[in-house]
């Protein structure tokens, strides 16, 4: 059975599924959300970037939304799933953010193995996410939040207590462009021109743009949909207007965020705030 939560305010998604959701990776196809994979208690085949790769039972599997993913087989599974919207959008230790050591910051595969103890630590906290999947109030969104929260860092911990991370044979494409979102998240309040990551990156803007099309990115695309989740989130969470909002993320002038964020989500900063207001 799948749980699905979804923030009308922010278009957040959060989803817990099982290998019947794996389905619909028979195909190989990018992730699209962050996504744990947990083998429970055999083996699951998977092809991740093109590369065969087995998650051994008792296993947590971290995926970034970019990353290919193809099911072969293997029962037994339990997958989250969430956007950025649901988990980014807050602000986050550097070590269990979306760019933390489980997803961007790392250019291996993550996977985090389960003792007996820890076993039952992640059986206990998965009753709870399903519990508050199953609990609607006003704080529900906040409260699998902080799930999550726990979740990652609980998983970070024991990733980082291993002598080294298991590694796979890399994609370099995969490697650059989670690369490159690693520098976005560090300057993306300064620098919203491809032009400045090339150069860190010693790649031509041409270059990184022919890698990321193959991945149905583009450079300049990341870079905008990162300074609008940051503008989303300070209409979401602070009292900071528009023009102060533009200034924080790097706009002289505020209305070139303003044709930014109404390009991405439809709406201007100044109605989009309005629109949270009346949903809340």
């Amino acid at each position: 059975m799948t749980h699905t939560f979804k923030e009308f305010s922010t278009n957040a998604i959060f989803n817990i599924g099982n290998e019947h959701d794996l389905q619909s990776f028979k195909q190989a196809k990018q992730c699209e959300f962050y996504t744990f994979i947990w083998a429970k208690s055999e083996p699951i085949d998977l092809i991740i970037d093109s590369i065969p790769f087995t998650l051994e039972p008792h296993s947590i599997l971290a995926l970034t939304p970019i990353q290919y993913l193809q099911y072969k087989s293997g029962q037994h599974v339990t997958m989250y799933q969430f956007n950025q919207e649901f988990y980014c959008i807050k602000d986050h230790d550097q070590e269990v953010s979306c760019v933390g050591i489980l997803f961007f910051g790392n250019i291996n595969i993550p996977v985090i193995h389960l003792n007996t103890l820890e076993q039952e630590k992640f059986e206990t906290l998965h009753d709870v996410f399903i519990d508050e999947l199953e609990t609607e109030d006003n704080i529900q969104a906040e409260m699998l939040r902080m799930l999550m929260a726990r979740f990652i860092i609980k998983s970070t911990r024991l990733l980082k207590a291993k002598e080294g991370f298991i590694e796979t044979p890399k994609s370099s494409k995969v490697d650059l462009l989670r690369e490159f979102n690693f520098l976005v998240e560090q300057h993306f309040k300064t620098e919203h021109s491809v032009t400045f990551y090339a150069e860190k990156l010693y790649k031509s803007p041409k270059t990184l743009s022919n890698n990321f099309a193959k991945l149905n990115r583009s450079p300049l695309q990341i870079i905008h949909e990162r300074i609008v989740l940051e503008a989303q989130r300070l209409l979401i969470y602070t009292d900071k207007t528009a023009k102060e909002i533009a200034y924080d993320i790097g706009f002289e002038d505020a209305s070139h965020l303003s044709r930014l964020f109404k390009k991405h989500t439809s709406y201007s900063p100044s109605d989009y705030k309005k629109r949270l207001n009346t949903s809340s």
